[in-house]
């Protein structure tokens, strides 16, 4: 949830993220299908509070999630519900883009939500307003955390995005899986971290949308295991 990228080559998508938590929060549960009220949604499961950070819902809709908006802020630590939970709330709703214009974010702790079908959103939430940025999603997109990474280093991290997407000639998610499972030479400050403090990258989670289907693959780099979901709703539409 602290580093996500958004990469399109004509219909199809590639979207990935890389959650980084502290070593004392357990590991997520690998992605499966849930319904949730009227449609189902395919996700890994953080077991401490129930939610999640990536989600996609049976239309194609996605929803990605990350801590902070602008700035790193103070957690107050009395937060009426997890971030994680408010993100399945946007995705399972009938109109995610519509459902974030109307819902009620007060007492919930600043992050950043990427929403994609066929239309690609920028939301930030800052603890008491929301912004909305619509995105051209025929281009190349990537976030880090405000709460993890100071500007310059957000900076240089967008230049290595730059640098691999100008290098690679053929887009696959397997070449995208490895630029993200990469600590590009900096345990502090790469897309894979390490840090003193404890601070650890946990997984590696992408889901591919094009004409051969929708597959979810989460890399749990923690317990060295991997794995592959398609999704098996018959409704979905790119």
């Amino acid at each position: 949830m602290c580093t996500v990228s958004f990469i399109s080559q004509g219909e199809n998508y590639w979207i990935t993220s890389n959650r980084d938590e502290h070593v004392s929060r357990p590991s997520a549960h690998k992605p499966n299908e849930e319904r949730i009220g009227k449609v189902k949604v395919l996700f890994p499961k953080d077991p401490k509070a129930g939610g999640t950070w990536f989600a996609l819902k049976e239309d194609g809709a996605v929803a990605v999630l990350l801590n902070g908006a602008f700035v790193n802020h103070a957690s107050n630590g009395k937060y009426a519900k997890s971030r994680g939970l408010v993100l399945l709330d946007i995705i399972a709703s009938e109109e995610p883009f519509v459902f974030l214009q109307e819902m009620d974010l007060y007492r919930i702790e600043p992050f950043t939500l990427v929403l994609f079908h066929k239309k690609l959103l920028e939301f930030r939430w800052d603890g008491h307003q929301k912004y909305f940025k619509p995105l051209d999603p025929q281009e190349n997109h990537i976030w880090s955390s405000a709460t993890l990474y100071h500007d310059d280093v957000i900076a240089h991290r967008k230049q290595l995005f730059e640098k691999f997407m100008a290098d690679t000639n053929a887009v696959s998610y397997e070449k995208i899986l490895d630029f993200h499972s990469n600590n590009h030479s900096d345990f502090e400050n790469g897309f894979i971290i390490d840090r003193e403090t404890g601070l650890k990258t946990f997984s590696v989670t992408q889901v591919v949308l094009d004409s051969d289907g929708t597959t979810m693959r989460h890399l749990d780099l923690r317990n060295d295991r991997s794995f592959q979901v398609p999704f098996t709703s018959n409704q979905l539409t790119l």
